[in-house]
């Protein structure tokens, strides 16, 4: 029998996700010869070579994707007993990680603290990334669930929508169009439009709403957080689509206001996410529940409906 040690099953999927040792070993939290040691190890154990280079790009061979097919195996066959023995413990201990887009982390934190009421010895967990990491984290068993928008197709995903997620455009209070009602969506392409990265979905959604209007979809600005966007718009650097449930405070405070704009707010969805054919732990399940059972009421508390700009002050 080949004594092939789970950490080098592990570090194989790392550096064939990154594909080289050296983004390998950043996100492992290991020295570079300590990676190549391993792979070099697990190679003469095998007794074969699991990579080609070109340049510092590395690639499997035959053998490597073989072996990384029966590593990947291996580790979510140790996740589900994991899970399984969770179970035989039930509520009373246990663990739960939840992944959440930026636009997610305000209800996301609210539904973490409630169920951290209801159940007082499970250790939560609860990691605010983009939707790119938010999806990697899925398949790389680094959470149970997510909390996103709509997922991409074709993926080995089960999604489940809870709560609706309007989309709006946002602009400091005083804006020239705060004035103009309904707004005609070519004029908003005379305004600095300030966006997420391509990879959010909120700039996904937007992307495909121009080319639904066959409109030419230029971004003035890029950022990589739902803060910066709202901090731009307040600024007078542009106006900017965020979720609804991100500017309930500005929107109190008279900073930032939605302008009126037509076709608008975009009618999203929030997600749960999990992989598909995981094996939730008790503690996962319960998380479930809570999610599509009281989402909306958590959020009703802290949230108002949307309103235009106003003329006048109040």
């Amino acid at each position: 029998m080949i004594k092939i040690s789970l950490r080098q099953l592990e570090i194989l999927q790392a550096v064939a996700r990154h594909g080289n040792f050296s983004r390998a070993s950043e996100a492992l939290h290991l020295t570079q010869p300590a990676v190549s040691m391993q792979m070099k190890q697990l190679e003469n154990l095998l007794g074969m070579p699991l990579f080609e280079y070109a340049g510092k790009r590395i690639s499997l061979t035959q053998a490597g994707d073989a072996t990384l097919r029966s590593a990947e195996a291996v580790i979510r066959e140790l996740n589900n007993l994991e899970q399984s023995l969770a179970s035989l413990k039930g509520l009373q201990g246990g663990t739960l990680t939840v992944a959440a887009v930026s636009t997610a982390s305000v209800f996301a934190a609210r539904l973490m603290a409630m169920f951290r009421t209801l159940h007082p010895d499970v250790q939560v967990s609860l990691n605010v990334v983009n939707r790119e990491t938010s999806l990697r984290h899925l398949f790389e068993n680094a959470c149970d669930l997510a909390l996103m928008g709509t997922p991409p197709e074709g993926l080995a995903l089960v999604a489940q929508p809870f709560m609706d997620n309007p989309l709006v455009i946002i602009a400091a209070a005083g804006h020239p169009l705060s004035k103009t009602r309904p707004i005609p969506l070519d004029r908003l392409l005379d305004e600095p439009l300030v966006v997420r990265e391509p990879a959010s979905g909120t700039r996904i959604a937007l992307e495909n709403f121009f080319i639904e209007h066959r409109l030419a979809f230029k971004p003035a600005m890029e950022m990589n957080k739902n803060e910066a966007i709202k901090q731009a718009a307040e600024a007078g650097l542009g106006v900017g689509l965020v979720s609804l449930h991100t500017v309930q405070a500005e929107l109190a405070s008279g900073q930032l206001c939605i302008l009126d704009v037509e076709g608008l707010p975009l009618r999203r969805q929030w997600f749960l996410v999990q992989r598909e054919g995981k094996r939730l732990s008790p503690a996962a399940q319960a998380f479930a529940e809570l999610v599509l059972t009281r989402a909306a009421q958590v959020l009703s508390h802290s949230t108002r409906p949307a309103r235009p700009c106003r003329d006048e002050p109040g």
